[in-house]
């Protein structure tokens, strides 16, 4: 069953066209990727499916229904949220304090710290650096900290825009290893942005190849981690 599915999806930046019709779908349970190179449209995507950037056309639905035009509060509300790029956490708030800044949408406060604690419970570290101001964290603490964040809203479906970006290679390994323990353990659908094309199709089922604005390529991802033309073409990764 699709989860989110995207079809014929078109944006702009004013007089630029940033997404040209695609069409992406998003499976209950499944962690689905999408490639390509700077400026291929993905973090785009992901802005139009949280609200964030308002598309010209096209169709979003999630869990049937479409919510192309709804506001990122009631996005994040129906059980989305996004991880962005650069973290963007609130570095003059205490870690907890940014945690709880995840948790605005929510009614059930009573649940809350529990929820805390279960974030705490995937990032010991977290714990430890609780009342640590979140701009005293070094990157990879940053990076498990916008996760968090993004988990305190009680998504069904997480976005994560490039959560390897900047990263050391074991802290990336660390961050992939998360993500597979959030979508077999919690039970969370994912949707990944990634430069990092090894680790993006070695976690996911799914990916998506963008280039331009336009879903050039789509297929399960043991097939695209094996065509090297699809890769070097597409994504510059020699093989």
């Amino acid at each position: 069953m699709s989860l989110l599915k995207i079809d014929g999806l078109e944006a702009n930046y004013g007089p630029v066209t940033a997404l040209r019709g695609i069409s992406i779908e998003v499976p209950e349970g499944g962690i689905v990727t999408l490639l390509g190179a700077n400026g291929a449209g993905k973090s785009t995507t992901l802005k139009c499916i949280s609200g964030v950037v308002k598309p010209r056309g096209g169709t979003i639905e999630w869990k049937g229904d479409k919510i192309l035009n709804r506001s990122p509060n009631w996005i994040t509300r129906a059980g989305i949220a996004q991880v962005p790029e650069g973290r963007r956490i609130f570095k003059d708030l205490s870690v907890s304090e940014n945690l709880m800044m995840g948790a605005y949408t929510r009614s059930d406060r009573g649940q809350i710290r529990s929820d805390e604690e279960r974030v705490f419970e995937l990032f010991p570290r977290l714990k430890e650096r609780s009342k640590q101001l979140g701009g005293s964290l070094s990157g990879g603490e940053q990076q498990m900290l916008a996760i968090g964040r993004g988990l305190m809203a009680r998504p069904t479906l997480l976005l994560l825009d490039e959560p390897s970006l900047g990263l050391a290679p074991l802290l990336v390994k660390d961050i992939f290893e998360t993500l597979l323990k959030l979508n077999q353990e919690w039970g969370l659908a994912l949707l990944v942005v990634e430069q990092n094309v090894t680790m993006a199709l070695k976690v996911s089922q799914f990916g998506y190849v963008m280039q331009l604005g336009q879903v050039m390529v789509s297929g399960p991802s043991a097939e695209l981690r094996n065509d090297a033309k699809v890769l070097e073409s597409y994504m510059g990764v020699a093989q």
